[in-house]
């Protein structure tokens, strides 16, 4: 018993600098998720900001009543379709892509050019949402850079509204998600292929299979747990964002009056209740609720995918 525990010690001292890693990404799990979880029973409160910290734990019990609330509200039904069908979008649209962008790159026998293409398809991931919403009122805004091109080629007589048209909002935070987090996903999949023997590539090669036929039948059934990881992690945040977890950043940004029946959200909800009209107590239910949510999903999608694909996350 008493070795164990000795050569228990010595592999920590060992690994003392790789074990303060753990120790730091420990700390902050704990600072900034697992504490702050103590202000979720102000959901349950009659909470005001003027009664501070001590408030959250003195106040007055209402149970259900902000939950009530924001199920009969009259926008619950449109935050609830904005907020899932931008994330379904993403899903059906910028999930495959980076799988079929790794297949691609790992074909590349150039290995320069199969460098370049990944670093120049990852970099939009560094860039925040905040240049990424100015660069696109520079070149979707009415009098931006793609109307004044597609009006001097005459293919349009009026500007398109890009960015105050409704029913284009969607379509358009798709395709920014797509340019902005394919190239990082793909670092994922690539790990996946990359440790994957070559051994049978070459007993496939030798048996006379083609690419097509290698992809099919050996690169894909091997990244298949890693492909269903990050499925069932993106059906848990159905209720948060999507592949990237980017909605709320896009649909404060980019959404306005104009757009807002589309571009109005459950996470730019809560922002605008909880800290624009100070309703913490409300805006902390609603919180909760999308949690909720987001939890069954996971283990609903789990369950699901240990049933038809053998694997799961847990």
């Amino acid at each position: 018993m008493g070795g164990s525990k000795k050569s228990l010690w010595q592999r920590l001292k060992k690994q003392g600098a790789l074990q303060l890693f753990v120790l730091a990404g420990m700390l902050y799990l704990v600072i900034f998720n697992f504490i702050p979880m103590f202000g979720l029973v102000m959901g349950f409160k009659d909470y005001t900001i003027s009664s501070g910290i001590k408030g959250i734990f003195t106040s007055e019990w209402v149970g259900l009543k902000y939950f009530k609330e924001f199920v009969t509200d009259y926008k619950f039904g449109k935050l609830v379709r904005n907020t899932v069908a931008l994330s379904v979008l993403k899903l059906i649209f910028t999930f495959p892509l980076p799988i079929l962008f790794a297949l691609m790159v790992n074909e590349i026998k150039n290995l320069k050019f199969k460098k370049l293409l990944q670093t120049c398809s990852y970099l939009p991931h560094f860039i925040s949402w905040v240049i990424i919403s100015s660069i696109s009122y520079q070149f979707l805004s009415q009098s931006g850079i793609i109307n004044t091109l597609l009006k001097n080629m005459h293919v349009i007589d009026k500007p398109i509204k890009f960015l105050t048209d409704a029913s284009k909002f969607w379509g358009l935070a798709v395709s920014l998600d797509i340019w902005k987090e394919m190239g990082w996903w793909t670092i994922i999949f690539l790990a996946a292929i990359v440790g994957i023997s070559q051994d049978y590539y070459e007993a496939a090669q030798i048996d006379g299979a083609t690419r097509l036929q290698r992809i099919f039948y050996i690169t894909l059934p091997c990244i298949k747990s890693t492909i269903v990881v990050v499925l069932i992690m993106t059906m848990g945040n159905l209720f948060g964002g999507g592949l990237s977890g980017s909605n709320f950043e896009q649909c404060y940004l980019l959404g306005n009056n104009v757009n807002a029946d589309t571009s109005t959200i459950i996470q730019t909800y809560v922002f605008d209740v909880g800290l624009a009209q100070g309703r913490y107590a409300y805006a902390t239910a609603v919180g909760l609720i999308q949690s909720v949510i987001s939890l069954v999903l996971i283990f609903a999608s789990n369950f699901v995918s240990k049933k038809l694909a053998g694997s799961g996350l847990f």
